[in-house]
């Protein structure tokens, strides 16, 4: 009699997306979306919010379409970008000018007197440059960190970062109302 050939166990698609790893993975990755899609919810809000009120959700639109193309774009290439040196700490430079000149913004509607001549409103053109530069910086760290947890999991990166996009869009537009 013959030896008989081993057994070849399948592991379906199903099985994997339900696996330990693969929900330890899913974990992460909203966790991490909570904590990391304020940050742009705030930018594009804060930048909303010196518009008219009609133009808002027109220009809160063009910044979660702008952070969605970006993270899709970084994620391809999104190991290739963990190992370039000094990224991290550019974008965190221009995070800094951004978030400054928002400040100065702020500062400004809040201390003028009656007499005083106000700066003039925002343009719905100043507030999407605003809401595009910073998405560049805040994008890239959500992405670098959601594809470190998702790892080899690409459904959990994918889902991470359709996720992260709806919570940031959801928040910004309550935080331009406020």
């Amino acid at each position: 009699a013959g030896v008989k050939p081993p057994v070849r166990c399948y592991r379906s698609p199903m099985n994997e997306l339900f696996s330990q790893a693969s929900i330890a993975a899913f974990l992460q990755v909203i966790m991490i979306d909570l904590m990391l899609a304020g940050d742009n919810a705030v930018v594009i809000g804060l930048a909303a919010a010196g518009l008219a009120p009609e133009r808002r959700p027109r220009v809160i639109l063009v910044g979660v379409l702008a952070a969605t193309a970006m993270r899709i774009a970084f994620a391809f290439f999104a190991i290739q970008l963990l190992g370039i040196v000094g990224l991290l700490f550019a974008g965190g430079i221009l995070l800094l000018w951004v978030a400054w000149k928002m400040w100065r913004e702020l500062r400004g509607q809040g201390h003028a007197d009656v007499g005083e001549l106000s700066a003039p409103p925002k343009t719905f053109a100043q507030a999407a440059w605003q809401i595009v530069l910073a998405d560049v910086s805040m994008s890239l760290d959500n992405v670098l960190a959601v594809a470190g947890a998702a790892r080899d999991h690409l459904v959990a990166l994918v889902f991470g970062l359709a996720l992260s996009i709806v919570l940031m869009g959801f928040a910004a537009g309550l935080i331009a109302r406020l």
